[in-house]
């Protein structure tokens, strides 16, 4: 129950047994197609590049922002936790400009403080994280990206914690490119990242497209390239694009199990239906939240900005939060968090994320958490957790029948 990587589903686990396909054979580019589909409705986007880059999900970042960023060009980057800083040193290492502007882990920015310094900066690009898992934090974004459109700069987001277990609006944002991760709430192994963008983003790649020579065309070499080219060949998306169009380009081999098990994620997600699953998570955040209380424990950060699938626990004074993580792993064979930086050793981070986000997952951690601490001595009220979250569950089982 940590915020990544998570409880992978059993389906998933199974649809990873499926034998190999060459990755021309037809049966599986028809699944190649399938996935990019079903991406599009998890992203709700309308963008006709929906595909996953094969890494874990912070190469999909680096794919994403190594392909429109040239030396010098401008960037914000609002930090409100780890994976800001990722963005910075990804943004620098490519030679961009970094602008940053940063406020205390565990709160988020009000979206005028963005909008002034995008208009004082005047940056191409705006990176931001929309769910930060080291804080538990989730960022608005839909009065920012309108302001990015407005403003003609492009806003890449990582909403690799958030996808698959809260909304998010692509096109309603205004999000021009969005990375997500498979092993949070899609529940599917670390080994991909899923990414969308817009045909502004597709703009750029294609004003940079350079094809490697040992696979070029008379009409690849003779490419009229306006721009210089992607810096980087892994991360090239206008490669990546020829490798997912029907060109099918051979850029790389592709790590064939792991689009088995990106399919069936997908489609487990869209069998549930998607405002089905973010309402699941909203629960079973709601009956945990409730029985840590009720424990006597406080909860970190701002709670009018929570991001439902991770929650974030003040560790109580006098109790060594490693020693209790190590104990509920030994003892009960739960593993929760730590997190980075300035919260390092001082909050515990739960996650309850797409197949692991149930209620027996959390009452089971309620009932171990309790009995831990009670042997580290920590002063809690006893028995209180799991009768609060089971009030929880049953006026929401009362609420379900009167619906009905």
């Amino acid at each position: 129950m940590t915020p990544g990587p998570v409880e992978v589903d059993p389906r998933v686990l199974q649809a990873m047994s499926t034998p190999i396909l060459g990755q021309f054979d037809p049966a599986f580019t028809n699944i190649m197609n399938e996935v990019m589909e079903m991406l599009r409705q998890v992203f709700q986007t309308k963008n006709h590049w929906a595909f996953p880059v094969d890494g874990t999900s912070r190469s999909g970042i680096e794919a994403v922002l190594s392909s429109i960023l040239e030396p010098g060009d401008r960037v914000l980057v609002p930090i409100y936790g780890r994976f800001g800083h990722l963005m910075v040193e990804i943004c620098e290492r490519y030679g961009a400009d970094v602008h940053t502007i940063e406020c205390p882990w565990g709160e988020v920015f009000e979206p005028e403080r963005v909008i002034r310094e995008m208009e004082k900066v005047a940056p191409k690009v705006l990176t931001m994280v929309h769910g930060e898992t080291s804080t538990g934090r989730m960022q608005p974004l839909a009065e920012i990206g309108k302001a990015c459109r407005n403003r003609d700069v492009l806003l890449v987001v990582d909403a690799v914690a958030s996808i698959g277990g809260v909304d998010v609006k692509t096109d309603e944002w205004c999000i021009d490119a969005l990375i997500g991760g498979t092993q949070k709430c899609l529940s599917v192994p670390s080994g991909m990242a899923p990414i969308t963008y817009n045909d502004r983003i597709e703009k750029i790649i294609l004003s940079r497209k350079k094809v490697e020579r040992g696979i070029a065309t008379d009409e690849d070499r003779s490419y009229a390239r306006s721009r210089p080219p992607i810096a980087s060949n892994y991360f090239d998306l206008s490669m990546l694009q020829d490798y997912w169009s029907p060109r099918r380009l051979n850029h790389h081999t592709e790590a064939t199990s792991m689009v088995y098990a990106l399919r069936e994620g997908l489609r487990l997600v869209l069998e549930e239906g998607l405002e089905e699953r973010f309402l699941r998570h909203q629960l079973h955040e709601k009956a945990l939240m409730a029985g840590l209380e009720a424990m006597g424990l406080t909860l970190f950060g701002d709670p009018a900005h929570k991001l439902p699938s991770v929650t974030c626990v003040n560790i109580p004074a006098g109790i060594d939060g490693e020693s209790v993580r190590s104990m509920l792993l030994e003892e009960f064979g739960i593993e929760i968090a730590s997190s980075f930086g300035p919260l390092h050793g001082k909050i515990w981070r739960i996650g309850t994320m797409g197949y692991g986000c149930r209620k027996d997952n959390i009452l089971t951690l309620l009932g171990a958490l309790e009995a831990v601490l009670i042997r580290h001595g920590a002063n809690i009220f006893r028995g209180e957790a799991l009768q609060a979250a089971l009030d929880v569950y049953e006026k929401e089982r009362n609420k379900s029948v009167i619906l009905k």
